[in-house]
């Protein structure tokens, strides 16, 4: 890893600071130490079957200081988008998501919005979005990721197949709002006020985290946790500037003392 350190952090949650409600060895810790060097830290998760509410609870939980503002979620991304354009959403999305979307338009044309919504993919659901999209519905795509690290320790869907399975069926193509978008990371970079080859991505996915950074012009180092398999890193067109154990080796290597 080269020495320069940088003049802010974003961090993924799921896989690199924690597993559900637990912090992963040492992670809380070396955030901690960052935080007090005076580093911004923003938090930065596709998650989408949880309310930014619910996660800044997770991560006060785990011990750390955070606020509302150095959360940045799909969700959220989205209902400010819809604000501006003016759609209603018809949303696919897990039914804990929903009051993220309390802000966004009752009228206007139609957008159908679709995250992780774990059981709650009915074909009902999925047929409903179809028919929208079929009649000109916009399309968005709050994250399109393979799988996730489920709490039992194994992967498991994640919305990017259910998008996929959509597109296929409309011929229609969704815009993705979450990661590995460049805006979404570009908009995360902006609040830490760095220049963006000068902020750092820390993820355990190489798709979205590590490769959507380097496409949006921010750093990118992965870490050997969560939905990390051997050999991911190969899979980028351009390669992470550090492959670490985890969170705590990346940080103590970045910010030696």
């Amino acid at each position: 890893m080269r020495a320069r350190r940088p003049a802010g952090l974003l961090l993924d949650i799921d896989g690199v600071v924690a597993t559900g409600a637990t912090a992963l060895p040492g992670s809380v810790e070396a955030i901690r130490r960052v935080a007090a060097l005076g580093t911004p830290i923003r938090f930065v998760t596709n998650t989408t079957r949880r309310p930014r509410r619910r996660i800044l609870e997770s991560l006060r939980g785990l011990g750390l200081d955070v606020g509302a503002d150095e959360i940045f979620t799909p969700g959220a991304a989205a209902t400010e988008l819809l604000a501006e354009r003016g759609l209603k959403p018809l949303l696919v999305v897990h039914p804990d998501l929903e009051e993220d979307f309390a802000g966004a338009p009752m009228g206007g044309p139609c957008a159908v919005v679709l995250g992780d919504a774990g059981e709650h993919f009915t074909y009902a659901a999925l047929n409903e979005a179809y028919r929208a999209l079929v009649h000109g519905a916009a399309f968005y795509a709050l994250a399109r990721n393979r799988n996730f690290h489920d709490h039992d320790g194994e992967l498991s869907l994640d919305a990017g197949p259910f998008v996929a399975a959509l597109e296929y069926a409309s011929r229609r193509e969704a815009t993705v709002i979450g990661k590995p978008a460049p805006e979404f990371f570009r908009r995360a970079a902006a609040s830490v006020d760095a220049p963006l080859d000068d902020v750092l991505m820390i993820g355990d996915d190489a798709e979205a985290d590590v490769g959507g950074a380097l496409a949006a012009g921010l750093r990118g180092v992965l870490v050997r946790t969560g939905k990390y398999r051997e050999g991911d890193e190969k899979r980028l067109a351009t390669p992470p500037e550090a492959v670490e154990d985890d969170l705590s080796a990346a940080l103590f290597r970045l910010f030696p003392g």
